[in-house]
């Protein structure tokens, strides 16, 4: 509990800031939640096949249960997870559970947990009634569990940690051996969340201090969502072609600036 704390107290500055990687670095970390969660439910899909079922969807385009996962676990780094008003209808389609038997342990879960100390025992206390929804909960319970630990840290927006670094067989512990392995998962993941931030930094410094050639408006958007999205594809803008799209995007790889992400020919994706 204490190793938990000390690094949720290095990384509360950085959950706290306003600086516009914070949204990319919740995006990844949200990846990594959903990918944990997936493997924990005997899945297929890891990091890259969530990625594609995000960013390649078209619009209307239904992302299947791996895409809603992500679309779940990105809802997760936004002011709105905190309302726990919008629990019930929100929740149970981002991890294809019955609303019926999701919404009641759902509602007014926030309301009625609220107040109580430590922050740590408050969130598990709270994971552990997710896990009441049997095995398909699990992803739920995780989310819960990282939602409930931003509120009682006074965060704005919540930061997925958790997921990622509790083992399976945990799951299963109750009590006072549930909460020490949450706080196990906890300072592990923030440790890897401050760690991460600190290389995406470095990243955004790079790419907002390079110096390149009079970029168009289509560019400079491009630019600004490297900063702020996990993966891009290489699309025609309202003045610029596909083409000139991909050798923007080629450029960047060729500098360092970007990753293509997929290590695909075609379809391929970038981020920073």
């Amino acid at each position: 509990m204490f190793s938990a704390g000390a690094a949720l107290a290095v990384l509360d500055p950085i959950a706290r800031s306003d600086d516009p990687v914070g949204i990319l670095w919740r995006k990844r970390l949200a990846l990594s939640a959903a990918a944990a969660v997936s493997r924990q439910e005997g899945r297929r899909e890891g990091e890259a096949e969530l990625r594609d079922a995000f960013a390649l969807r078209r619009p209307g385009d239904d992302p299947g249960p791996a895409g809603r996962m992500l679309i779940g676990w990105r809802a997760l780094g936004e002011a709105r997870a905190l309302r726990s008003a919008d629990w019930p209808a929100r929740l149970p389609g981002f991890f294809d559970l019955p609303p019926g038997p999701s919404a009641k342990i759902l509602h007014d879960l926030g309301a009625r947990l609220a107040g109580r100390t430590p922050p740590l025992r408050f969130a598990a206390e709270a994971g552990r009634e997710g896990l009441a929804l049997g095995p398909a909960g699990r992803g739920l319970a995780l989310w819960l569990a990282d939602a409930l630990l931003a509120r009682a840290l006074g965060w704005e927006r919540p930061v997925p940690l958790l997921a990622a670094h509790l083992p399976r067989a945990e799951f299963r512990l109750e009590g006072e051996a549930w909460l020490a392995a949450c706080a196990r998962a906890w300072g592990r993941g923030a440790v890897a969340a401050v760690d991460l931030h600190a290389d995406l930094t470095r990243r955004a410094n790079a790419l907002r201090a390079a110096h390149l050639r009079r970029p168009g408006k289509d560019a400079a958007a491009t630019l600004a969502a490297v900063l702020t999205e996990d993966a891009l594809a290489a699309q025609a803008g309202a003045a610029t072609s596909d083409r000139a799209a991909r050798r923007l995007f080629e450029r960047l790889t060729s500098l360092g600036l970007v990753r293509e992400l997929t290590g695909r020919p075609t379809f391929r994706l970038y981020g920073l």
